[in-house]
């Protein structure tokens, strides 16, 4: 079992060189994150936002092979050599979403990165009666690792794609090899957390309830803009470059189901034991500057995932690797090195 290990900030990683540069180095980048978001876009009055990064991991990625997994084709992206790296989006999201990941990540690591069942480019239609639910996706993970004989794999995940990483962990432990989690939205926990259900009732009623009643009525765009302005920050889907608004508008069906679904079965009855079980090492990544609904979640899966390390990356909100890149590109391949 992964014991022993810290809480931590980007500000404090300290240790011995790895195999290809000092952490001393990886501090230096990741604490340059900060500083580099001016040059690259981002706005001085929200940080939540990094136009060029997020122009770029929007772009058109090389053309996504296929992969038939737990009976669904599944688009994917690899590139690189060396110990398997597997990257799940989130909501609104899709394999795009990694392009500022794949390359760096490709240099020592085989990195794959696929879209998730009903995104983007795959077959969107759900089935009658059919829920979003993130046992069904885990099992998806799992057939694509077994598929694509990749197993086990560091599996590093973006928010609802952190929640689907837990989930085989816990189930299929034997294909992970670490875990990766950008604020796993584990919304069901928040009733049993101290001010967790007013925290979760003002998201409801703020967030996902306006959001859900927008795409039930057809106005995907304002449905999108509700949900990413409150999981984000406000103002966030109008600073969008057009490319990364346009890959949420093809992902909007998606968004839709998503919260149509109940919550148990959204999140799939993931519990504090299932999370006391899992033995893998992990890194809980936390946005400075992100909603408390998701800190709070990270709190309380930080107190049940045994030994799990925590850093939180500066100047960003929910979505880390897309907000402060050279942070999260750093915190991350420093975990993986030593893991």
């Amino acid at each position: 079992m992964n014991t022993g290990r810290s809480h931590r900030s980007i500000s404090t990683i300290t240790g011995p060189a790895d195999r290809r540069r000092s952490r001393r180095d990886i501090l230096k980048l990741a604490v340059a994150g900060g500083a580099a978001l001016a040059a690259t876009g981002a706005s001085r009055t929200s940080p939540l936002v990094n136009r060029t990064a997020a122009q770029e991991a929007g772009s058109p990625q090389p053309r996504p092979q296929t992969v038939l997994a737990n009976d669904v084709e599944l688009g994917y992206v690899a590139a690189g050599r060396g110990d398997p790296v597997i990257f799940v989006h989130g909501s609104l999201n899709d394999l795009r979403s990694w392009g500022l990941q794949l390359g760096p990540f490709a240099e020592r690591h085989r990195t794959i990165a696929y879209s998730r069942r009903y995104h983007w480019p795959n077959h969107r239609a759900a089935t009658a009666g059919e829920a979003y639910a993130a046992r069904l996706h885990a099992d998806d993970l799992a057939g694509l690792i077994e598929a694509l004989a990749v197993g086990p794999a560091h599996v590093v995940g973006s928010s609802y794609g952190a929640l689907v990483g837990l989930l085989l962990a816990a189930r299929k432990p034997e294909l992970v090899r670490s875990l990766v989690l950008g604020e796993p939205p584990l919304l069901t926990w928040l009733g049993q957390v101290p001010d967790g259900p007013a925290i979760l009732g003002a998201f409801a009623a703020s967030t996902w309830e306006p959001a859900r009643q927008a795409l039930a009525d057809g106005d995907v765009e304002t449905g999108v803009r509700l949900f990413l302005d409150g999981a984000v920050g406000p103002g966030t889907y109008d600073q969008l470059p057009s490319s990364a608004q346009t890959m949420m508008l093809e992902n909007a069906p998606a968004m839709g189901l998503e919260t149509s679904t109940p919550l148990e079965t959204y999140v799939s009855a993931f519990s504090r034991a299932d999370a006391a079980k899992i033995e893998r090492p992990a890194l809980l990544l936390t946005g400075e500057f992100s909603p408390a609904v998701f800190k709070t979640i990270d709190d309380e899966l930080a107190r049940h995932l045994a030994g799990a390390e925590r850093v939180m990356i500066s100047r960003s909100s929910h979505v880390q690797h897309v907000a402060n890149p050279l942070a999260y590109n750093a915190a991350v391949l420093d975990f993986l090195a030593t893991h």
